[in-house]
């Protein structure tokens, strides 16, 4: 029997007489809006404008990529609104088995669900499909269905074949499997509550179809509008791009004393202080260099710090957010490596077992920030317990005194953040995002330094949400963004280059 959990039955399962006939679909979820994700957090900008960047946010997560859609999220069963909303669902269905099960039959709720089932499929069809249109209008005609309920003569298992049948021809692919398990069914309540999954999770693809048809055309219009906004307000306030300007600056100067961007790019070679010749002989910056490096100090901007670039305001909660998933990010790939130098590639070679260890690790974290000495003494108790065991469990011999003892230690340290092991990830982690924004994420992955392989699924993550911010905002503010930089780097260097080739 096919798991339904999907569909949202009435709202009131108290009095079966007194029950909603009415049930509701699946709801296409909405990107979750609150805590660091709140637009309210961030200084005055029109709402509009916000709701015109997050539709471009959406559009830049889903170019490309079918498997970051949008989804239905769903309630954990074992929470207390989930155990309500699945008393509730099986309320419903139950209801309406009980209905069509007494003599004579009850058949108030099934018209109820006949009616939603066919709005739902009314809505699933393109304009050119009206011969579909007009047989699905005919065979759940409502004024029809009702004539054949009074006779009590309305033929429940054979409407419900109908409509699997209906779905069948008109889901994607991606829903095939689900609607051959519905084949199966012979009860047409049970047919009828499995379909209703379906519908709901069909109304899902067709949302995301829509999104993915008008990308191109949302993305042109949002680029445009909000820079619109953004001259609006700087006409208004002449100083507008102070914190811009200063931000590119201090870009620029930290260039001089940085190494290298990436390997293989025509940047890395240019950048001042890589070597003492190219101290004494610096090249002259890039504005993608500079924009790249100014991009990265963001990842590190002091949260008290007032004087935040203006173009990024609608930004800075997203940044907040990756720059907490790459501290999280440093410290379990710090527990990694210091890890993997004890146990060596017999356990490492194990998926399954660096999985483990990175949920351990993360689970682990939430106190880290004001408790770091005692949440890396809770990692490395856990650690050295599954390095224990599973080596044990191998039959393998098990860590000396000494090195346990050392590998707890080590692990304990990361804790520091002047710990050698903890810099060099965070400095890796950080070159591999300026890599991202100079070849972009895939070409970047191809040669991870050592310490990042086990976080690569992670990493491609933040990358791609890093490269998909700044894509955007250069996209907006490029125009503002290639005046400052003419006074900071040669004139003859333009920022079209570097927007073109993301």
């Amino acid at each position: 029997m096919p798991d339904v959990e999907e569909s949202v039955p009435p709202k009131d399962p108290g009095d079966a007489e007194g029950r909603s006939c009415k049930p509701e679909t699946s709801r296409p979820a909405q990107d979750d809006k609150s805590g660091p994700e709140d637009p309210s957090v961030l200084l005055p900008v029109t709402g509009l404008a916000e709701t015109v960047h997050a539709v471009s946010e959406l559009n830049n997560k889903t170019e490309g990529n079918h498997d970051d859609l949008i989804e239905e999220k769903l309630l954990p069963p074992s929470s207390l609104g989930g155990k309500g909303k699945e008393t509730m669902h099986n309320a419903f269905w139950d209801h309406l088995k009980e209905q069509l099960s007494a003599s004579p039959p009850d058949f108030s709720c099934a018209l109820e669900l006949l009616k939603e089932i066919k709005e739902i499929l009314l809505s699933l069809l393109l304009p050119r499909q009206n011969r579909l249109r007009s047989e699905i209008e005919e065979a759940l005609d409502t004024d029809s269905l009702k004539r054949e309920a009074e006779r009590g003569a309305l033929d429940v298992p054979y409407l419900s074949k109908y409509i699997l049948n209906m779905v069948t021809l008109l889901c994607t692919p991606v829903r095939d499997e689900a609607v051959q398990k519905l084949e199966d069914i012979s009860d047409p309540v049970w047919l009828l509550r499995g379909t209703f999954q379906v519908l709901g999770l069909m109304k899902m693809d067709m949302v995301n179809y829509t999104i993915q048809s008008l990308q191109p055309r949302l993305q042109e219009h949002s680029v445009q509008y909000e820079r619109a906004q953004f001259q609006e307000r700087l006409q208004k306030q002449p100083d507008l791009l102070d914190h811009t300007t200063k931000w590119l600056t201090q870009a620029a100067a930290d260039l001089t004393t940085l190494p290298p961007t990436c390997p293989d790019t025509p940047d890395s070679s240019s950048v001042a202080g890589s070597s003492p010749e190219a101290a004494n002989n610096p090249e002259p910056l890039s504005p993608s260099m500079v924009l790249s490096q100014g991009f990265l100090n963001l990842l590190l901007w002091d949260p008290e710090n007032e004087e935040f670039p203006e173009t990024l305001l609608m930004d800075r909660a997203r940044l907040q957010e990756l720059e907490a998933q790459l501290h999280q990010l440093t410290i379990v790939a710090s527990v990694l490596l210091v890890a993997s130098s004890f146990s060596g590639s017999v356990l490492f070679g194990s998926p399954q077992f660096v999985d483990k260890l990175k949920r351990i690790t993360t689970s682990l974290m939430e106190d880290f920030n004001s408790r770091p000495e005692e949440t890396m003494l809770t990692v490395s108790e856990q650690v050295s317990q599954e390095i224990h065991q599973s080596l044990k469990n191998m039959g393998l011999a098990a860590l000396s005194s000494d090195s346990a003892t050392s590998l707890t230690g080590q692990l304990q340290d990361i804790a520091k953040k002047e710990n050698c092991v903890r810099g060099v990830i965070d400095q890796r982690i950080h070159l591999f995002l300026k890599c991202c924004l100079v070849l972009g994420v895939q070409r970047s992955l191809l040669d991870l330094p050592g310490g990042l392989t086990l976080i690569e699924v992670e990493l491609a993550e933040l990358g791609q949400k890093f490269v998909n911010l700044t894509y955007h905002n250069q996209q907006v503010f490029g125009p503002y963004y290639t005046e400052i930089l003419k006074t900071l780097i040669s004139p003859a260097l333009t920022l079209e280059t570097k927007v073109e080739s993301l």
